[in-house]
């Protein structure tokens, strides 16, 4: 029905659903300290770095992602596949967090909810920018289009009535000053030059924040470190402690479908990532790419969402060809798209390697396991948390990529199978 709609009135739709909702909840934001964060990478894994940040400090913290919902220590998985879901959710979700005696929210948001006011009559105290790049211009029209939508976001956090407004960008990205530029009390840029000297590799990163205090995390790469400033920067404008947010991270726990390893005791490492931009999988690749390392890369990849993007997927397979050594191309999210159509276009890209074409997705996991040798990497890209495989008509197939590595292992590993 709502696709029979003229724009404008699809437009009045959304911003009429997102006030009653903010009305029939009783504007919770305005009793919350709303911290939220937008870009096209990082925002899952950032949200969660402040989350610990501002609960080490003291506070108890909601947390509404692409990955989870939490409220203090209660959580349960996000199955919108969508990371802000419409229809009043995140205001009954505001308000069950105050109820439950949350003083800070911390909001993943995005352009496509910000298109649909899904973000209007939340009050925001601070907003986080982690980066732009490519994405969703299907949807858009353009990369402008998609940067303006982003951009909304900034003069939404300066139409708050909070004081003072907190705005925190990534001056690393040619995007970064145009956050910055926004009319609020404080600015609170980031880089990497934040973190000189540091290293990264794997497991961890160890950094210098500012050239005083040490800093390190249990997070992998150079993208972790990314959003990790982004992270303390908030911290920082916010006056909180260095030495409390060094426990924050020191402790900080692995982040679900992002960069999270499958360990059922093989002799090889088996990493779930939600990468599927061919930005975000070359920062992947290079982060397991170590030099003289001896090993093999061995990964999974689709490309999300069919239909959607199609620009990018010769250029994923041309990284892929670049930096792995075994490559299987496999179903991921079709929709109405014949998924052999999407791994040709990516395989277009390939010219060094002979890619693999597995449909099943199940079946392109436990043949990468099986092909892994002691020491080798795989990595299986495109879906991290996502809860279904997406196809025609609607349909969908329950799903985890991890659920299905570790089932796979056993089989491999000749153990029983986990009780679910």
């Amino acid at each position: 029905m709502k696709k029979l709609l003229p724009k404008k009135l699809l437009d009045l739709y959304h911003l009429l659903f997102a006030y009653a909702g903010a009305a029939l909840y009783r504007f919770p934001s305005r009793h919350l300290f709303v911290v939220a964060i937008t870009g096209t990478k990082g925002k899952s894994t950032t949200s969660e770095l402040v989350r610990a940040i501002l609960t080490e400090a003291g506070h108890k913290v909601a947390l509404a992602s692409t990955i989870r919902f939490a409220i203090g220590d209660e959580s349960e998985p996000n199955k919108f596949k969508m990371t802000m879901p419409g229809r009043a959710y995140l205001q009954r979700f505001l308000r069950k967090a105050l109820d439950a005696g949350c003083t800070h929210a911390v909001i993943e948001m995005t352009s496509e909810g910000a298109r649909q006011f899904r973000h209007k009559a939340i009050d925001l105290d601070a907003l986080i920018f982690t980066n732009l790049q490519p994405e969703h211009l299907e949807s858009h029209g353009s990369l402008e289009a998609y940067a303006a939508a982003k951009l909304s976001l900034a003069t939404h956090l300066e139409e708050s009535p909070k004081r003072p407004r907190y705005v925190v960008a990534n001056l690393d990205d040619a995007y970064g000053q145009a956050f910055l530029d926004a009319e609020v009390e404080v600015h609170a840029p980031f880089s990497l030059a934040d973190a000189d000297p540091y290293t990264v590799d794997d497991t961890s990163v160890r950094f210098l924040f500012k050239k005083g205090e040490l800093f390190t995390a249990p997070l992998p790469g150079l993208f972790s470190l990314k959003n990790i400033l982004a992270a303390l920067a908030l911290g920082d404008a916010l006056r909180i402690p260095r030495q409390t947010m060094q426990r924050a991270l020191e402790h900080v726990r692995p982040i679900a479908g992002r960069a999270e390893r499958v360990s059922r005791g093989q002799k090889f490492a088996v990493i779930v990532d939600y990468a599927h931009t061919p930005d975000s999988l070359r920062a992947l690749f290079e982060t397991y790419r170590l030099p003289n390392a001896g090993r093999r890369l061995i990964c999974i990849m689709g490309s999300t969402g069919g239909g959607r993007d199609q620009w990018k997927r010769p250029e994923m397979g041309k990284i892929a060809d670049e930096l792995c050594d075994v490559i299987i191309l496999a179903n991921e999210d079709p929709y109405d798209e014949d998924p052999k159509d999407i791994v040709d276009a990516i395989a277009a890209g390939i010219t060094k390697h002979k890619p693999f074409i597995i449909l099943d997705r199940r079946t392109a996991i436990h043949e990468a396991l099986r092909e892994a040798t002691e020491g080798d990497v795989v990595l299986i890209t495109g879906k991290g948390t996502d809860p279904y495989i997406m196809g025609p008509g609607g349909s969908k197939q329950q799903w985890s990529d991890k659920v299905v590595a570790e089932e796979e292992l056993d089989k491999l590993l000749h153990k029983k199978p986990a009780v679910r």
